[in-house]
């Protein structure tokens, strides 16, 4: 029985992540899809309409991303302050001193972030986000 090859440090270098891309038949340029080649346990990318198939170069075939940093204010613009369907209170806005702004609770959604409001100056050349 041999003994696994020994591997080099050069081995343990984090390579880029590959490009995932959608492949297409030769043949009538319809889309490939992932299959199992079932007597050779291989990753196939078959033609559904004329049955051509091509061995995968990688076994990668989906990657999913997520960027979950969402931040507090995700989505607020500054024209916010004029929307007359939004509570209003009676905050001072720090950069232009308007007396008025729009509220509402922060966008995270986590375990560990309590309740938190966000003012947003209802003065139509300022519209500062700010806390209390």
């Amino acid at each position: 029985m041999s003994s696994p090859a020994a591997s080099d440090s050069a081995d343990h270098v984090k390579k880029p992540l590959e490009q995932i891309t959608f492949r297409f038949c030769s043949e009538c340029s319809n889309m490939l899809y992932p299959k199992e080649h079932e007597s050779d346990h291989k990753l196939m990318f078959t033609c559904r309409t004329c049955s051509y198939s091509e061995e995968a170069k990688s076994s990668c075939i989906f990657r999913n991303i997520l960027n979950n940093a969402a931040g507090e204010t995700a989505g607020v613009t500054q024209d916010v302050g004029s929307d007359p369907t939004l509570p209003r209170a009676h905050q001072v806005c720090p950069l232009c001193k308007h007396p008025e702004a729009v509220f509402f609770q922060s966008q995270q959604r986590s375990a560990e972030t309590g309740m938190k409001l966000f003012y947003v100056c209802c003065n139509g050349d300022c519209g500062q986000i700010f806390q209390s």
